[in-house]
């Protein structure tokens, strides 16, 4: 059962989807439902015995493009809607041990050009106003699997985060005689230079000045590209380059293959124009405060939406930054 609530007091939908309960939750490595079927072996996701990229729907989705109407209605202060949408599971290699990390840079290159393909095909779809790119990594950020994956979801609203970052850049370029916000936040973070990571040739990674997480990184089109299919072959190319540096340096920064969230934020799909106001761009939220600390979500976080930092992003930057080689 796929549905959708309507949150008043914060005025968003909150998806419910009961099936998800029993979804398959770390597995011995022998039974991974995502490494490729092996002859006389387990039968998994893919029934073939190697692969180099594999999209496919997801078995337990959040959303489904069949959900229907719900048999709770609701009220008209708080109503009930069809949890209609599509998630997919986009499996990053056949090897079982391998993370985005240790993958060749052809490998993320090739990576980048499928997400541009679904982000179209599924952004084509009319039930779809939103195509959500995002990994989950590490045991610390809830994952169920640790085949490297990634997953996307086509949701059929513009979800909170990005629809009130949208906002804010529709704001200011209604104020600011039709700037980008994001153009101005690259610039500003490319002219202080403290909290610069890697410079590519077309994408910059940085920690933001209002870092929530200690070490979370953006990673910007230094172009003002609305979403990742508007790339082109050489900014693909680029972004593969700058990922690949980063990510090293993310695992070189503790000495382990360092658990994150990595989130695409680009333009929605409604059929509205969000030419100069959608900045394509990958945010990374590491849980890692230290090497044996995370950062917790927890009362200020969660109750208030306030996020309270322990260090200063200035200071991680330069942490950080030692540990990334090639910048």
């Amino acid at each position: 059962m796929n549905q959708l609530r309507w949150d008043p007091t914060l005025r968003e939908w909150v998806a419910y989807a009961t099936h998800r309960q029993d979804r398959t939750f770390l597995p011995p490595a022998e039974y991974c439902p995502l490494c490729p079927t092996k002859p006389g072996g387990f039968p998994t996701e893919v029934p073939r015995e190697s692969y180099e990229i594999a999209v496919f729907e997801n078995k337990f989705p959040s959303f489904a493009p069949d959900a229907s109407i719900p048999d709770e209605p609701g009220s008209a202060l708080a109503p009930t809607a069809p949890g209609r949408g599509l998630c997919e599971v986009v499996l990053y290699s056949d090897d079982h041990d391998a993370t985005l990390a240790t993958m060749s840079e052809r490998r993320i290159r090739n990576l980048v050009w499928v997400w541009a393909d679904r982000y179209e095909e599924l952004g084509a779809l009319d039930f779809v106003d939103y195509v959500f790119i995002f990994e989950n990594k590490g045991e610390a950020i809830g994952v169920t699997l640790h085949h490297p994956h990634g997953q996307i979801y086509g949701y059929p609203f513009i979800p909170p985060r990005p629809a009130k970052e949208l906002s804010a850049a529709s704001e200011y370029r209604a104020k600011n005689e039709g700037r980008c916000l994001h153009c101005d936040l690259l610039s500003q973070e490319r002219e202080d230079a403290r909290r610069l990571l890697v410079e590519g040739e077309h994408f910059t990674a940085f920690i933001p000045f209002y870092a929530h997480f200690p070490y979370e990184v953006h990673v910007y089109s230094r172009r003002c590209a609305p979403s990742i299919a508007d790339l082109g072959a050489e900014e693909r190319r680029d972004l593969a380059s700058v990922l690949k540096r980063l990510l090293v340096g993310y695992d070189s920064l503790f000495g382990f293959s360092l658990p994150y969230m990595m989130v695409m934020h680009q333009s929605p799909t409604d059929g509205e124009n969000y030419e100069g106001i959608a900045h394509f761009h990958i945010e990374f939220y590491p849980p890692n405060r230290t090497a044996d600390k995370l950062k917790y979500l927890a009362g200020s976080e969660t109750g208030a939406g306030a996020f309270i930092v322990d260090v200063f992003p200035e200071v991680t930057a330069e942490t950080l930054r030692g540990k990334i080689e090639g910048r």
